[in-house]
């Protein structure tokens, strides 16, 4: 395969699942409105995006409509719903006989339906049903490839993405909450804020009935680290997501007749350090410096296997 042809595929699928993980940030942040300071809800949504800082350079002030619109339709914003669309379209149609039928679809029928949005999408009355879409549009494809693709190079190169942008965000969601989720000396554990707090959280990745039926208790904060950093039951958590990384490598190593390198390394060394890895002890060490280098290796994994098949 050329490394062009990698490379489309690769962000094709990374865009795809950055489009539903912003759906899922800004939901989360929708719900905690009006039970916790409404700027540093929005404000955790723009850092989990990693796009605080643009906003800043566009914006004077955190409101709810201006950093909804931001994330979802901000033409200054690359990372919104709306460009990673674009993004993974023009993807999508580098590689169009690479795709199946449905993925193609999936893709450029959504792309046609975002050119009839308008601003009114995305006011506070029609964002929840433009997020609705969003999702179904990204549940869509990812259930496309799942079901139609060979199991060759093309799906493989899909997967990876679509678990290294899956991790990265499930590490970055932790890890701008981590502030709100640690319990506060004064007032202990076990709050209704702090509780709602966690639950947005879990929200933020459908994982609220997940936690109820591994945990069976109130929720906790060392539990919701647990499930989303450790538990392997968990589609989202960073160890679910790098025991994925790790076998998609290992089969682009075998159709590349054995051939590794430095990435394969890393994901391994990162997949067996969540699978025997306690949350004792990331609390110990501390949960945003853990999930900070968590963050900073997954960036550095997605440079080295673009330096291996990219280029």
């Amino acid at each position: 395969m050329l490394s062009r042809a990698a490379d489309a595929l690769f962000w094709l699928a990374r865009n795809m699942e950055r489009m539903d993980n912003l759906a899922r940030l800004i939901e989360a942040a929708q719900s905690m409105a009006g039970v916790s300071s409404e700027a540093e809800e929005w404000r955790s949504a723009l850092a989990a995006a990693g796009v605080d800082e643009l906003y800043d350079e566009t914006y004077n002030a955190v409101t709810p409509d201006l950093a909804a619109r931001f994330l979802s339709s901000g033409g200054a914003n690359p990372s919104s719903i709306i460009n990673c669309l674009e993004n993974a379209r023009v993807n999508a149609r580098a590689m169009r006989t690479a795709l199946t039928r449905d993925m193609w679809e999936a893709v450029n029928q959504g792309w046609i339906e975002s050119r009839k949005l308008t601003e009114n999408n995305f006011s506070p009355a029609l964002l929840a049903e433009t997020l609705d879409w969003v999702r179904t549009l990204s549940t869509r494809f990812s259930g496309a490839y799942e079901t139609t693709m060979l199991r060759n190079e093309n799906y493989w190169f899909v997967r990876l993405g679509t678990f290294l942008e899956r991790a990265d965000n499930t590490a970055r969601i932790l890890d701008v909450k981590y502030h709100l989720l640690l319990p506060q000396e004064s007032s202990g554990v076990g709050g209704m804020l702090d509780y709602y707090q966690w639950t947005s959280v879990l929200r933020a990745v459908s994982a609220v009935r997940a936690y109820q039926w591994v945990y069976r208790e109130e929720v906790r904060p060392w539990n919701v680290a647990e499930l989303m950093i450790l538990r392997t039951e968990m589609p989202r958590s960073l160890r679910a997501c790098y025991d994925h990384i790790t076998y998609c490598l290992d089969q682009l190593a075998e159709i590349h007749g054995g051939k590794r390198g430095e990435a394969h390394r890393l994901a391994g060394a990162i997949a067996a350090e969540l699978r025997f890895g306690r949350i004792s002890d990331i609390f110990q060490t501390g949960l945003h410096e853990t999930l900070t280098t968590y963050i900073d290796r997954t960036k550095e994994l997605g440079d080295q296997i673009s330096n291996l098949y990219m280029r």
